[in-house]
């Protein structure tokens, strides 16, 4: 329930700030997350990124401000936060799929982005399989990748980091070199002042053939081991969203300092019945 609680504090924060400066940092502190953590927990559970919401709220202010106040388009424009009229006009038309001068008009149709409030949701018919696994070090070869969690790039970055691996064969590779045919999907080497890390795919290592691919150590850690079954992606998107919003914030653990990582036995990926795993770095509050 904290976690909730925190997460409506930040929402708090850039209903306040949506006509001035709204800073990660300060989201990040009031959630009690670094900012990849924080991001990623709100684009999971909202379904939009930090950076989007903030402009759909501000859009939707913009409108009202507009319809219901005599204001200059160019005012509105600089108040929440467009260097131009031109980039606000072009983001408004987006929005709303009319000019911010055609508002007034009379019955003009507008959308409306509502402010979103946390909570919890207790769905006992739908169960979470989940272990608690203690686990010693361990090395991982295959391909890392260095990407940015800035406005959710990383979301567009890491597929296609896959599509790369996949069609190159890359990913055969790394299975002969590790002797091991689980993939693993791992984010590593977080750099949070700077809002990078590393993602790496690759697999666990339990064999010594000579290979070209990189190998990075996971240190030991306490994971909660959590079930996803059905087609990709959208089933392990589904456990990830859960976990966040729900197994969270009713158990007592937080996330830990550890690499994260999705685990792809053999199979076929789009098949009804696919099993894969999410592993969670955990530590008791």
């Amino acid at each position: 329930m904290e976690m909730l609680h925190r997460m409506n504090d930040c929402i708090q924060y850039i209903e306040d700030n949506l006509d001035g400066d709204i800073e990660m940092e300060e989201l990040a502190r009031l959630s009690l997350n670094s900012k990849y953590h924080f991001q990623r927990l709100f684009s999971l559970v909202t379904g939009c990124t930090v950076a989007e919401y903030i402009r759909r709220r501000r859009l939707t202010l913009a409108a009202q401000e507009l319809n219901n106040v005599n204001m200059k388009v160019i005012d509105v424009a600089f108040k929440y936060g467009y260097e131009t009229p031109e980039s606000f006009s072009k983001a408004f038309r987006k929005a709303h799929g009319v000019s911010p001068s055609q508002v007034r008009e009379t019955g003009t149709p507008l959308k409306a982005f509502p402010r979103i409030s946390f909570q919890i949701q207790l769905k006992g018919e739908v169960e979470m399989n989940y272990r608690i696994v203690e686990k010693d070090a361990f090395q991982v070869i295959g391909k890392g990748k260095r990407v940015s969690s800035c406005n959710g790039q990383n979301l567009k970055d890491i597929p296609a980091f896959w599509d790369e691996v996949n069609t190159s064969e890359l990913d055969r590779e790394i299975c002969r070199a590790a002797g091991n045919d689980e993939m693993l999907g791992i984010c590593m080497e977080f750099d949070h002042p700077n809002e990078e890390f590393t993602y790496f795919i690759g697999a666990g290592r339990k064999s010594d053939t000579n290979h070209s691919l990189e190998v990075k150590e996971i240190p030991s850690s306490t994971w909660a081991v959590f079930e996803s079954v059905g087609p990709m992606p959208d089933a392990i998107q589904g456990v990830w969203k859960r976990i966040f919003s729900e197994w969270f914030p009713s158990t007592g653990y937080e996330h830990g300092d550890a690499p994260e990582f999705e685990l792809y036995p053999p199979g076929n990926p789009n098949d009804e019945n696919y099993r894969c795993e999410v592993w969670v770095p955990v530590m008791k509050k």
